[in-house]
């Protein structure tokens, strides 16, 4: 059987020297591998209790939405400002040289949903932990964070703590 390590490529040297960058479009391009990232995110979610599933863009929809499918959950848009059409909450966040803003519909969570929150990947934590901020901010409660891909040694996990984190492969790497 296939590992979902196989279907990732790994590009030296990108953005700039001394990274690896983890390209995911190998596993989305491969039928078998998709599906695998899927099962193997559905995997993380066996025994949690959750109402909606929000998913971060761009990436993390791509993961989201079968999931969501799947599990016949709701889904949840977590997008960049101004790309949301009604009323929103927003979170600024820090990026590595500079800042960025996500946002939610105001009426997209209710107060005491349970949620899960899923992206492709996490590396420094800032996106997903903006992106928790959010949902505790309408009232409701991440009660899982599942991504693809863990880049341990970005330290994302630490600003994160509280939460409960799944991925399913991690490189101890950047």
């Amino acid at each position: 059987m296939k590992k979902l390590e196989e279907c990732i490529r790994s590009i030296p040297d990108f953005p700039e020297p001394g990274i690896i960058f983890r390209d995911i479009t190998t596993v989305l391009s491969d039928a078998d591998g998709f599906k695998l990232a899927i099962d193997e995110l559905s995997r993380l979610l066996e025994g949690v209790d959750f109402d909606v599933m929000a998913g971060t863009e761009s990436r993390g929809f791509i993961f989201v939405s079968p999931l969501a499918y799947a599990l016949h959950k709701p889904f949840v848009p977590i997008r960049k400002k101004g790309k949301l059409p009604c009323e929103t909450v927003s979170e600024e966040y820090d990026l590595e040289y500079g800042t960025a803003t996500i946002e939610i519909h105001k009426d997209a969570i209710n107060p005491g949903q349970k949620v899960v929150l899923v992206d492709d990947l996490i590396a420094t934590g800032g996106t997903l932990a903006a992106s928790a901020d959010l949902i505790e901010k309408l009232g409701g409660k991440v009660v899982k964070i599942v991504c693809l891909i863990e880049l341990a040694g970005l330290k994302g996990r630490e600003r994160l703590k509280g939460y409960d984190i799944g991925s399913v492969i991690t490189y101890e790497g950047k």
